[in-house]
C-alpha cells in the first residue's frame, strides 16, 4: 500500500486548507485512516481518524469543531478539512492506513507541510 498526500500549503490564520491522501495498492482489510502531524521541535500527534466501513470519527480535542475527516470508498481517499487555521497548526501532516482495530497503523504517506502565518 502507498498513500500519496497532497494539499498543504502556505495560509493566514482564519483560513482553511483541504488535506487529501490516496491510497494506492489498498489492502483489502483496511480498518481505518487517519491524520497525524508533527510540529517543528515536537512528537508526532493524532489529528484525526474515521474507520473505513462505518464512517466513524475521532479527532484531537484542539481540532474538534475545526477539522473534518471523511472519506471516498470508491477513490481510496481520505480528506482532512481545516478551517478557522491557527499559528499552532503549523506542521507536517501525515496520513496513515490501519489494517486492524487497537494496532498501531501499518503504512504511513510522505507527509505534507501545512504553514499557518498569524
Amino acid at each position: 500500500v502507498q498513500l500519496q498526500a497532497s494539499g498543504g500549503g502556505l495560509v493566514q490564520a482564519g483560513g482553511s486548507l483541504r488535506l487529501s491522501c490516496a491510497a494506492s495498492g489498498r489492502a483489502p482489510d483496511t480498518y481505518a485512516m487517519g491524520w497525524f502531524r508533527r510540529a517543528p521541535g515536537e512528537k508526532r500527534v493524532f489529528v484525526a481518524s474515521i474507520t473505513w466501513d462505518e464512517g466513524n470519527t475521532d479527532y484531537l480535542d484542539s481540532v474538534k469543531g475545526r477539522f473534518t475527516i471523511s472519506r471516498d470508498r470508491a477513490k481510496n481517499t481520505v480528506y482532512l478539512q481545516m478551517n478557522s487555521l491557527k499559528s499552532e497548526d503549523t506542521a507536517v501532516y501525515y496520513c496513515a492506513l490501519k489494517r486492524r482495530p487497537k494496532f498501531e497503523y501499518d503504512y504511513w504517506g510522505q507527509g505534507t507541510q501545512v504553514t499557518v502565518s498569524s
